[in-house]
Order: C-alpha cells, then sequence, then structure tokens
C-alpha cells in the first residue's frame, strides 16, 4: 500500500515537471532575427531623371513635367514646369443636373498660372527604412506667370454680371473671351514630403505631399470687383437695386484683387532615372 502510494506520489512530481518544462518551452520566444538591410546613396544608384507629374489642389489639376539631378549622396536638385488653375478661396461651382452647365456666382475672370520652380530635395530615414521606399523633404521657389480672361461678357465693362430680362449677360465658355485677356508675373514655391516607390532604379514613381502657393504683386481680378447698392425700402414688384437717373445701375466696390493664393497639394510623378 505504501508503496503504491509513492510510486503516485513519484509519478505525479515526474509528470508535473515534465508539464512545467512543456510550458516554459511555449512560452520562451525565439530570438530576434535581424533582416540584413539593402542600403546605398542614391549618388550610387542614378544621377538624374525626368518625369511628367499632375497634381491636384483646391485650384483644380496640373500638369507639367520635372528634371532631377543627383549632386550629393542623398540629395537632389529639381527644375519643373507646370500649368495649374487659379481660383479664389471663396469660389463655389454649382452645376446644372439637366444640362450639366456650371455657374460660380461672382466669378470675374478665369485663370490659369504657369510657374517655373527650382528646388532642391533631400533624401530622410535613409538609415532606418528599406530603399525601395525613399522619403525626401523638397522645396522649390521660382517665377510664375499667370493669364486672365473674362468668365462674362461684360458689355458694358462695369465689373459686374446684369441678369436682367432685357439685358443679359452671358457666361463664356472656357476658350471664350481669351482674347481679351491680360499677362501677370509673380512668384511661385512649394514645400512637399515626398516618397519615391520602388527599387528598380530605372523607373521613376513619387507622391509627394505639400503646400503650394503663388503671390502676384499687382493682384488678379478673380471675383466681380463690382455689386450692385440696394435699396432700403423696396415694395411689391420693384426692383431691389439702385439706378441713377439714366437707368444704370449704381455700383460699390466688391472684392478685391487677389495677390496670394495657397492650397494643399498632392503630385504624382512617373518618368524615367539613368
Amino acid at each position: 500500500m505504501r508503496k503504491s502510494i509513492k510510486c503516485l506520489i513519484l509519478f505525479s512530481l515526474c509528470s508535473l515537471f515534465i508539464f512545467n518544462e512543456a510550458i516554459q518551452a511555449q512560452i520562451q520566444e525565439p530570438e530576434v532575427l535581424k533582416i540584413p538591410r539593402n542600403y546605398s546613396p542614391i549618388q550610387d544608384k542614378y544621377g538624374a531623371g525626368f518625369g511628367f507629374n499632375f497634381a491636384m489642389n483646391n485650384f483644380g489639376f496640373g500638369a507639367g513635367a520635372e528634371f532631377r539631378q543627383v549632386i550629393a549622396r542623398e540629395t537632389e536638385l529639381t527644375a519643373s514646369l507646370r500649368m495649374t488653375g487659379l481660383r479664389d478661396a471663396s469660389e463655389q461651382t454649382f452645376t446644372d443636373i439637366f444640362f450639366g452647365q456650371q455657374i460660380v456666382p461672382n466669378k470675374y475672370q478665369r485663370a490659369f498660372a504657369f510657374p517655373l520652380l527650382l528646388g532642391m530635395r533631400q533624401r530622410v530615414f535613409s538609415d532606418t527604412i528599406q530603399e525601395d521606399y525613399r522619403f525626401f523633404v523638397s522645396a522649390s521657389i521660382g517665377p510664375a506667370a499667370a493669364f486672365s480672361y473674362p468668365y462674362f461678357d461684360d458689355l458694358n465693362d462695369n465689373g459686374f454680371r446684369e441678369q436682367f430680362q432685357n439685358y443679359f449677360e452671358p457666361v463664356n465658355d472656357v476658350f471664350s473671351g481669351m482674347g481679351d485677356g491680360e499677362w501677370h508675373l509673380g512668384g511661385a514655391g512649394e514645400f512637399k514630403v515626398g516618397l519615391d516607390i520602388g527599387s528598380n532604379f530605372a523607373r521613376l514613381n513619387s507622391i509627394e505631399f505639400g503646400y503650394y502657393f503663388y503671390y502676384f504683386p499687382d493682384g488678379i481680378q478673380i471675383m466681380m470687383p463690382n455689386q450692385p447698392q440696394l435699396r432700403e425700402n423696396i415694395g411689391p414688384g420693384e426692383s431691389p437695386f439702385m439706378f441713377d437717373e439714366n437707368g444704370e445701375l449704381l455700383l460699390e466696390p466688391f472684392y478685391d484683387a487677389q495677390r496670394f493664393f495657397g492650397s494643399p497639394q498632392i503630385t504624382f510623378t512617373f518618368g524615367w532615372l539613368w
């Protein structure tokens, strides 16, 4: 009897020891394997690049071309030429659901800008991130030209679009009114954080997020410079506007010419490296 009890106790202790060793073996984590990181300076991979880029911002869409030149281990110089739209921050576009026509209330001119930017890109986190994802910070600045032309046919040239039953000033299409346009000179710049994607150093695939801006010293009149003066007491069927003795609208200042234009921007670039 006693011998059986001793055997049972000995068997239980052995089982407990084996079970404890098995639990410890399951809990113990394996050693972390260090994955070798492929790294080499961009200067060892390519010397220059060229690509076409497409941008989206609060002004609409833009398209252009960009050249890159490697000047140091992780540094590039850039030169880009682009065409983008220009809009006032207060613009609101309304679309006719039946005919698809778009109308922007109070708009006076359409405008397009052509910036020529020179800048620098600096690679960051190169010592911690695999090189098929190459992060850059960049800044560019340079001259810009803008072309503006009438949004509507201002027949009496008073800076306000009149829409009366007997006198109506129609909206121009995208190409109409260019003959009455004018050029403006100013400057442009951008600050960006970018990512070059891929381990194939013959192809350029890049996405960039940043802030884009223009400055035109003389300003561009995007929105209507004048608006009608309103009457205080309006009777039934009477016009809310004030007229002079010749039947012309009495106007007052409305929007000022805009000098600074700024917007967040996303840019996609596709091209070649060599």
